[in-house]
């Protein structure tokens, strides 16, 4: 999914599926070097200079909260290039994480992640007319618990971004938008596919960084496999009405083979092509806002099967290719109270729900469906809590051997619980839960059961 569309992974090779996305591994030391410079310098010049800490004894407490970053001086800054057509949002995520009982190890683990995006509004700027320009400079570091959990779906989906498994600074988006009216745009560029399948309260941006943790909430499972995160893409938006808000439709065609941290013109378009259609709509059942969106994903790749010969692939080398995937997903979010229409600060609930092909795609079916709490707590206008559960129907890997076909995995389920505290403008603390019945029915190298998996942590963020 391009701009309105969403998924992570490139090719997944079966016979490590899911947890490809997670593998943990080194990474040269220049671009892990890099990134830490380059993030911790942001933190120290927004914390040097006039800072919240200081302007909390000379204003009240309603001055500090409009803010939205740690530093009321570039604050000022940063909405001054706003009106004249440039926007840049900068942040940091920390998250420390803990297997406490269950899954294949325990053990803990940190990561970081950071965040630079660019907006350029070509018609403020005083160029021309409908020009957009959205630009993504990104980095992580550290180590996740992914692979000790035994679930199928990462449990730090933030670790993922830009490269899974290893530390990484790329660029996964540079996408120019020209509209030629208030009712359509074109696009092109290399675009960051997290910014699809959108939803009130399990989005968080698709990467983890403000509500649930658990990839299983920021993204729909079953658009995993065709879709990569950063890919080159071309495609058209249309909006039924000048509101942009209330309603649009994506047509995209993009690169199945794309990569954060590679250009992409050396597999572009070369019969790996994957289409994707995506509508959301602004719904006002009961006086309250709500959401409605639906998509689907068509892709022409050669993929991996879930069946194979082990005799055969022993034997001959050969790995059994299955052509094509497709998949449906929608999703809905619906306020039960608000404070102000429109507001987002209220009570609803969200729900999301896939299916695919089942072969190549191990994501047959997902459902899954929670509550959303905004800024209703009395004293804690900016905090949020979440509460949510999945359920992932898979189509396991089948070996068939001289015994007969053994099949690895299972069906998956789990819950989620975060509370995010706002601790000061531009600082941000959430402790959270997850309780998963695991995908992974047993250690393969040793035989011990994989039982159900209890991970607790916690995410810091810093935004300048």
């Amino acid at each position: 999914m391009t701009g309105t569309s969403r998924s992570v992974s490139s090719d997944w090779d079966v016979s490590i599926k899911v947890t490809s996305l997670c593998r943990d591994q080194r990474v040269s030391s220049l671009g892990l070097f890099i990134t830490l410079l380059l993030t911790w310098l942001l933190a120290f010049l927004a914390l040097s200079t006039t800072g919240f800490a200081e302007e909390g004894a000379k204003t009240d407490s309603g001055a500090r909260w409009s803010l939205s970053t740690l530093n009321a001086d570039w604050e000022e800054v940063r909405n001054t290039m706003v009106a004249k057509g440039v926007a840049i949002d900068l942040r940091m995520t920390q998250i420390g994480q803990a297997v406490i009982s269950g899954g294949k190890d325990t053990g803990s683990a940190y990561s970081g992640h950071s965040l630079g995006i660019l907006i350029v509004d070509t018609e403020t700027l005083g160029w021309w007319r409908g020009g957009n320009l959205w630009v993504e400079v990104e980095g992580n570091w550290g180590n996740a618990v992914n692979l000790r959990t035994g679930s199928l779906m990462p449990v730090n989906s933030n670790r993922l971004y830009p490269v899974p498994g290893r530390n990484a600074l790329a660029i996964p988006a540079v996408t120019y938008t020209q509209f030629l009216s208030p009712y359509v745009g074109l696009s092109i560029g290399k675009v960051d596919t997290t910014l699809g399948d959108a939803n009130e309260f399990a989005y968080g941006n698709g990467k983890g960084e403000i509500q649930f943790f658990n990839l299983a909430f920021n993204v729909n499972p079953v658009t995993v496999i065709p879709s990569p995160y950063s890919t080159l893409s071309v495609g058209v938006v249309l909006f039924p009405t000048k509101d942009s808000d209330a309603a649009f439709l994506s047509l995209t065609a993009f690169d199945s083979n794309g990569k954060a941290n590679s250009t992409g013109f050396d597999t572009v378009f070369k019969g790996n092509t994957t289409y994707n259609f995506e509508g959301r709509v602004r719904t006002n059942f009961f006086g309250l806002t709500g959401h409605q969106l639906i998509g689907g994903m068509y892709s022409s790749k050669n993929f991996t099967s879930l069946d194979q010969n082990a005799r055969l692939v022993i034997e001959t080398g050969t790995i059994e290719r299955k052509p094509n995937s497709w998949n449906v997903y929608y999703n809905f979010d619906q306020y039960l109270y608000e404070t102000k229409k429109g507001s987002g600060q209220g009570i609803g609930i969200f729900a999301r729900w896939g299916i695919s092909d089942g072969n190549p795609n191990p994501a047959h079916y997902f459902y899954s469906g929670g509550i959303g709490v905004n800024g209703v707590i009395p004293g804690r206008p900016r905090d949020s809590f979440g509460i949510g559960y999945y359920y992932l129907d898979i189509n396991p890997l089948k070996v068939t051997v001289a015994s007969g076909t053994r099949e690895l995995g299972r069906d998956e389920q789990g819950v989620e619980v975060y509370y995010n505290v706002a601790v000061v403008p531009g600082i941000r603390l959430t402790p959270d839960v997850q309780v998963i019945r695991p995908g992974q029915k047993q250690v393969i190298a040793t035989g011990k059961a994989v039982d159900t998996v209890t991970v607790i942590g916690v995410r810091l963020q810093f935004s300048f």
